[in-house]
């Protein structure tokens, strides 16, 4: 099959995989792709929230956040943990702070993970090259190897689905801002760690990144030293990390602070291009990280601070 044919192809499978489907109230609005296909990963849900004010028929253009563990971003009917207290509510924050002019209103593309597994969702967020024999060892005695699927990451290939197949129908389909400057990740625990990586392996595709309770323990902080050698030097970029003093959030202050070493040596000033917060005794769920979305948010999509 030609490549024409092929995208032709693909396109008619993305249109039938937009419906309605009922969700608790929302602000804005969501498009809903079930099973997004991809040569590189699993096909996996995608959800495409809206804000209030998109119009098709407008000029207006918004930058784009795209966000890890969709299924915990919205509180949609179609998500497995439906009816729990366990949704950022990304739609409330960004609509909230939209209203009183503190953000940009943005869209926020909502990757799933396809399978709630500890093992397939580490394969494909931990960063593939940080992790060489040693780290593997190091891993494998923290307990990875008793996670069904973890011994084949797959990091890269999960940047390359949102890089070279996610974001170019996104910028086809949607009224974005597709440059850098205008394009966002974000994420949680190893969704921070993926979060940093893309920052790493495609500087020319993010302008920020937002990194929430950062999982650095992993290997015994082998992502920091990695990226100690490959982060983008400064000029370019917004960066925010943070961390609670709680349950699993409490080990990770040393490690963040190497990471933040490595911020000043690439020439990031604090409060200028890059943050790191710690919130006192916030811990390591999707209550926590709710409570506090208004700060990553406010820090990418707020006025650019002063060179």
């Amino acid at each position: 099959m030609a490549k024409s044919d092929e995208d032709s192809e693909k396109q008619r499978f993305l249109k039938e995989q937009v419906a309605a489907r009922p969700v608790v109230p929302i602000d804005g609005s969501i498009v809903h792709y079930d099973a997004f296909p991809s040569a590189h990963v699993r096909p996996r849900p995608v959800d495409v929230w809206l804000p209030e004010g998109y119009d098709v028929a407008s000029a207006d253009r918004f930058p784009v956040v795209y966000m890890h563990d969709g299924q915990l971003l919205f509180h949609v009917d179609t998500s497995p943990f439906a009816g729990l207290d366990l949704f950022w509510d990304v739609d409330k924050a960004i609509t909230r702070l939209s209203r009183t002019g503190e953000i940009t209103p943005a869209i926020v593309v909502s990757v799933w993970m396809p399978e709630w597994a500890p093992g397939a969702r580490g394969a494909e967020y931990m960063p593939q090259k940080a992790v060489d024999e040693a780290v593997w060892r190091q891993m494998q005695e923290q307990g990875w190897g008793d996670k069904a699927g973890a011994d084949e990451l797959s990091g890269d290939n999960y940047l390359r689905f949102l890089v070279d197949e996610l974001k170019p129908f996104i910028d086809e389909t949607y009224k974005t801002q597709s440059d850098r400057d205008h394009t966002f990740i974000m994420g949680s625990s190893m969704g921070g760690l993926i979060s940093a990586y893309a920052m790493a392996e495609y500087p020319d595709v993010y302008g920020g990144t937002a990194c929430l309770s950062t999982d650095w323990t992993i290997g015994e902080g082998a992502v920091v030293r990695w990226l100690a050698d490959h982060w983008p030097f400064a000029g370019a970029h917004r960066v925010y990390f943070d961390h609670g003093t709680a349950t699993y959030d409490a080990s990770y202050g040393p490690y963040q602070a190497e990471m933040d070493e490595v911020m000043r040596r690439y020439g990031y000033r604090d409060g200028v291009d890059w943050t790191s917060r710690c919130f006192e005794g916030a811990d390591h769920s999707p209550k926590a990280w709710r409570e506090r979305l208004h700060v990553p948010l406010k820090f990418l999509l707020g006025e650019p601070r002063d060179p």
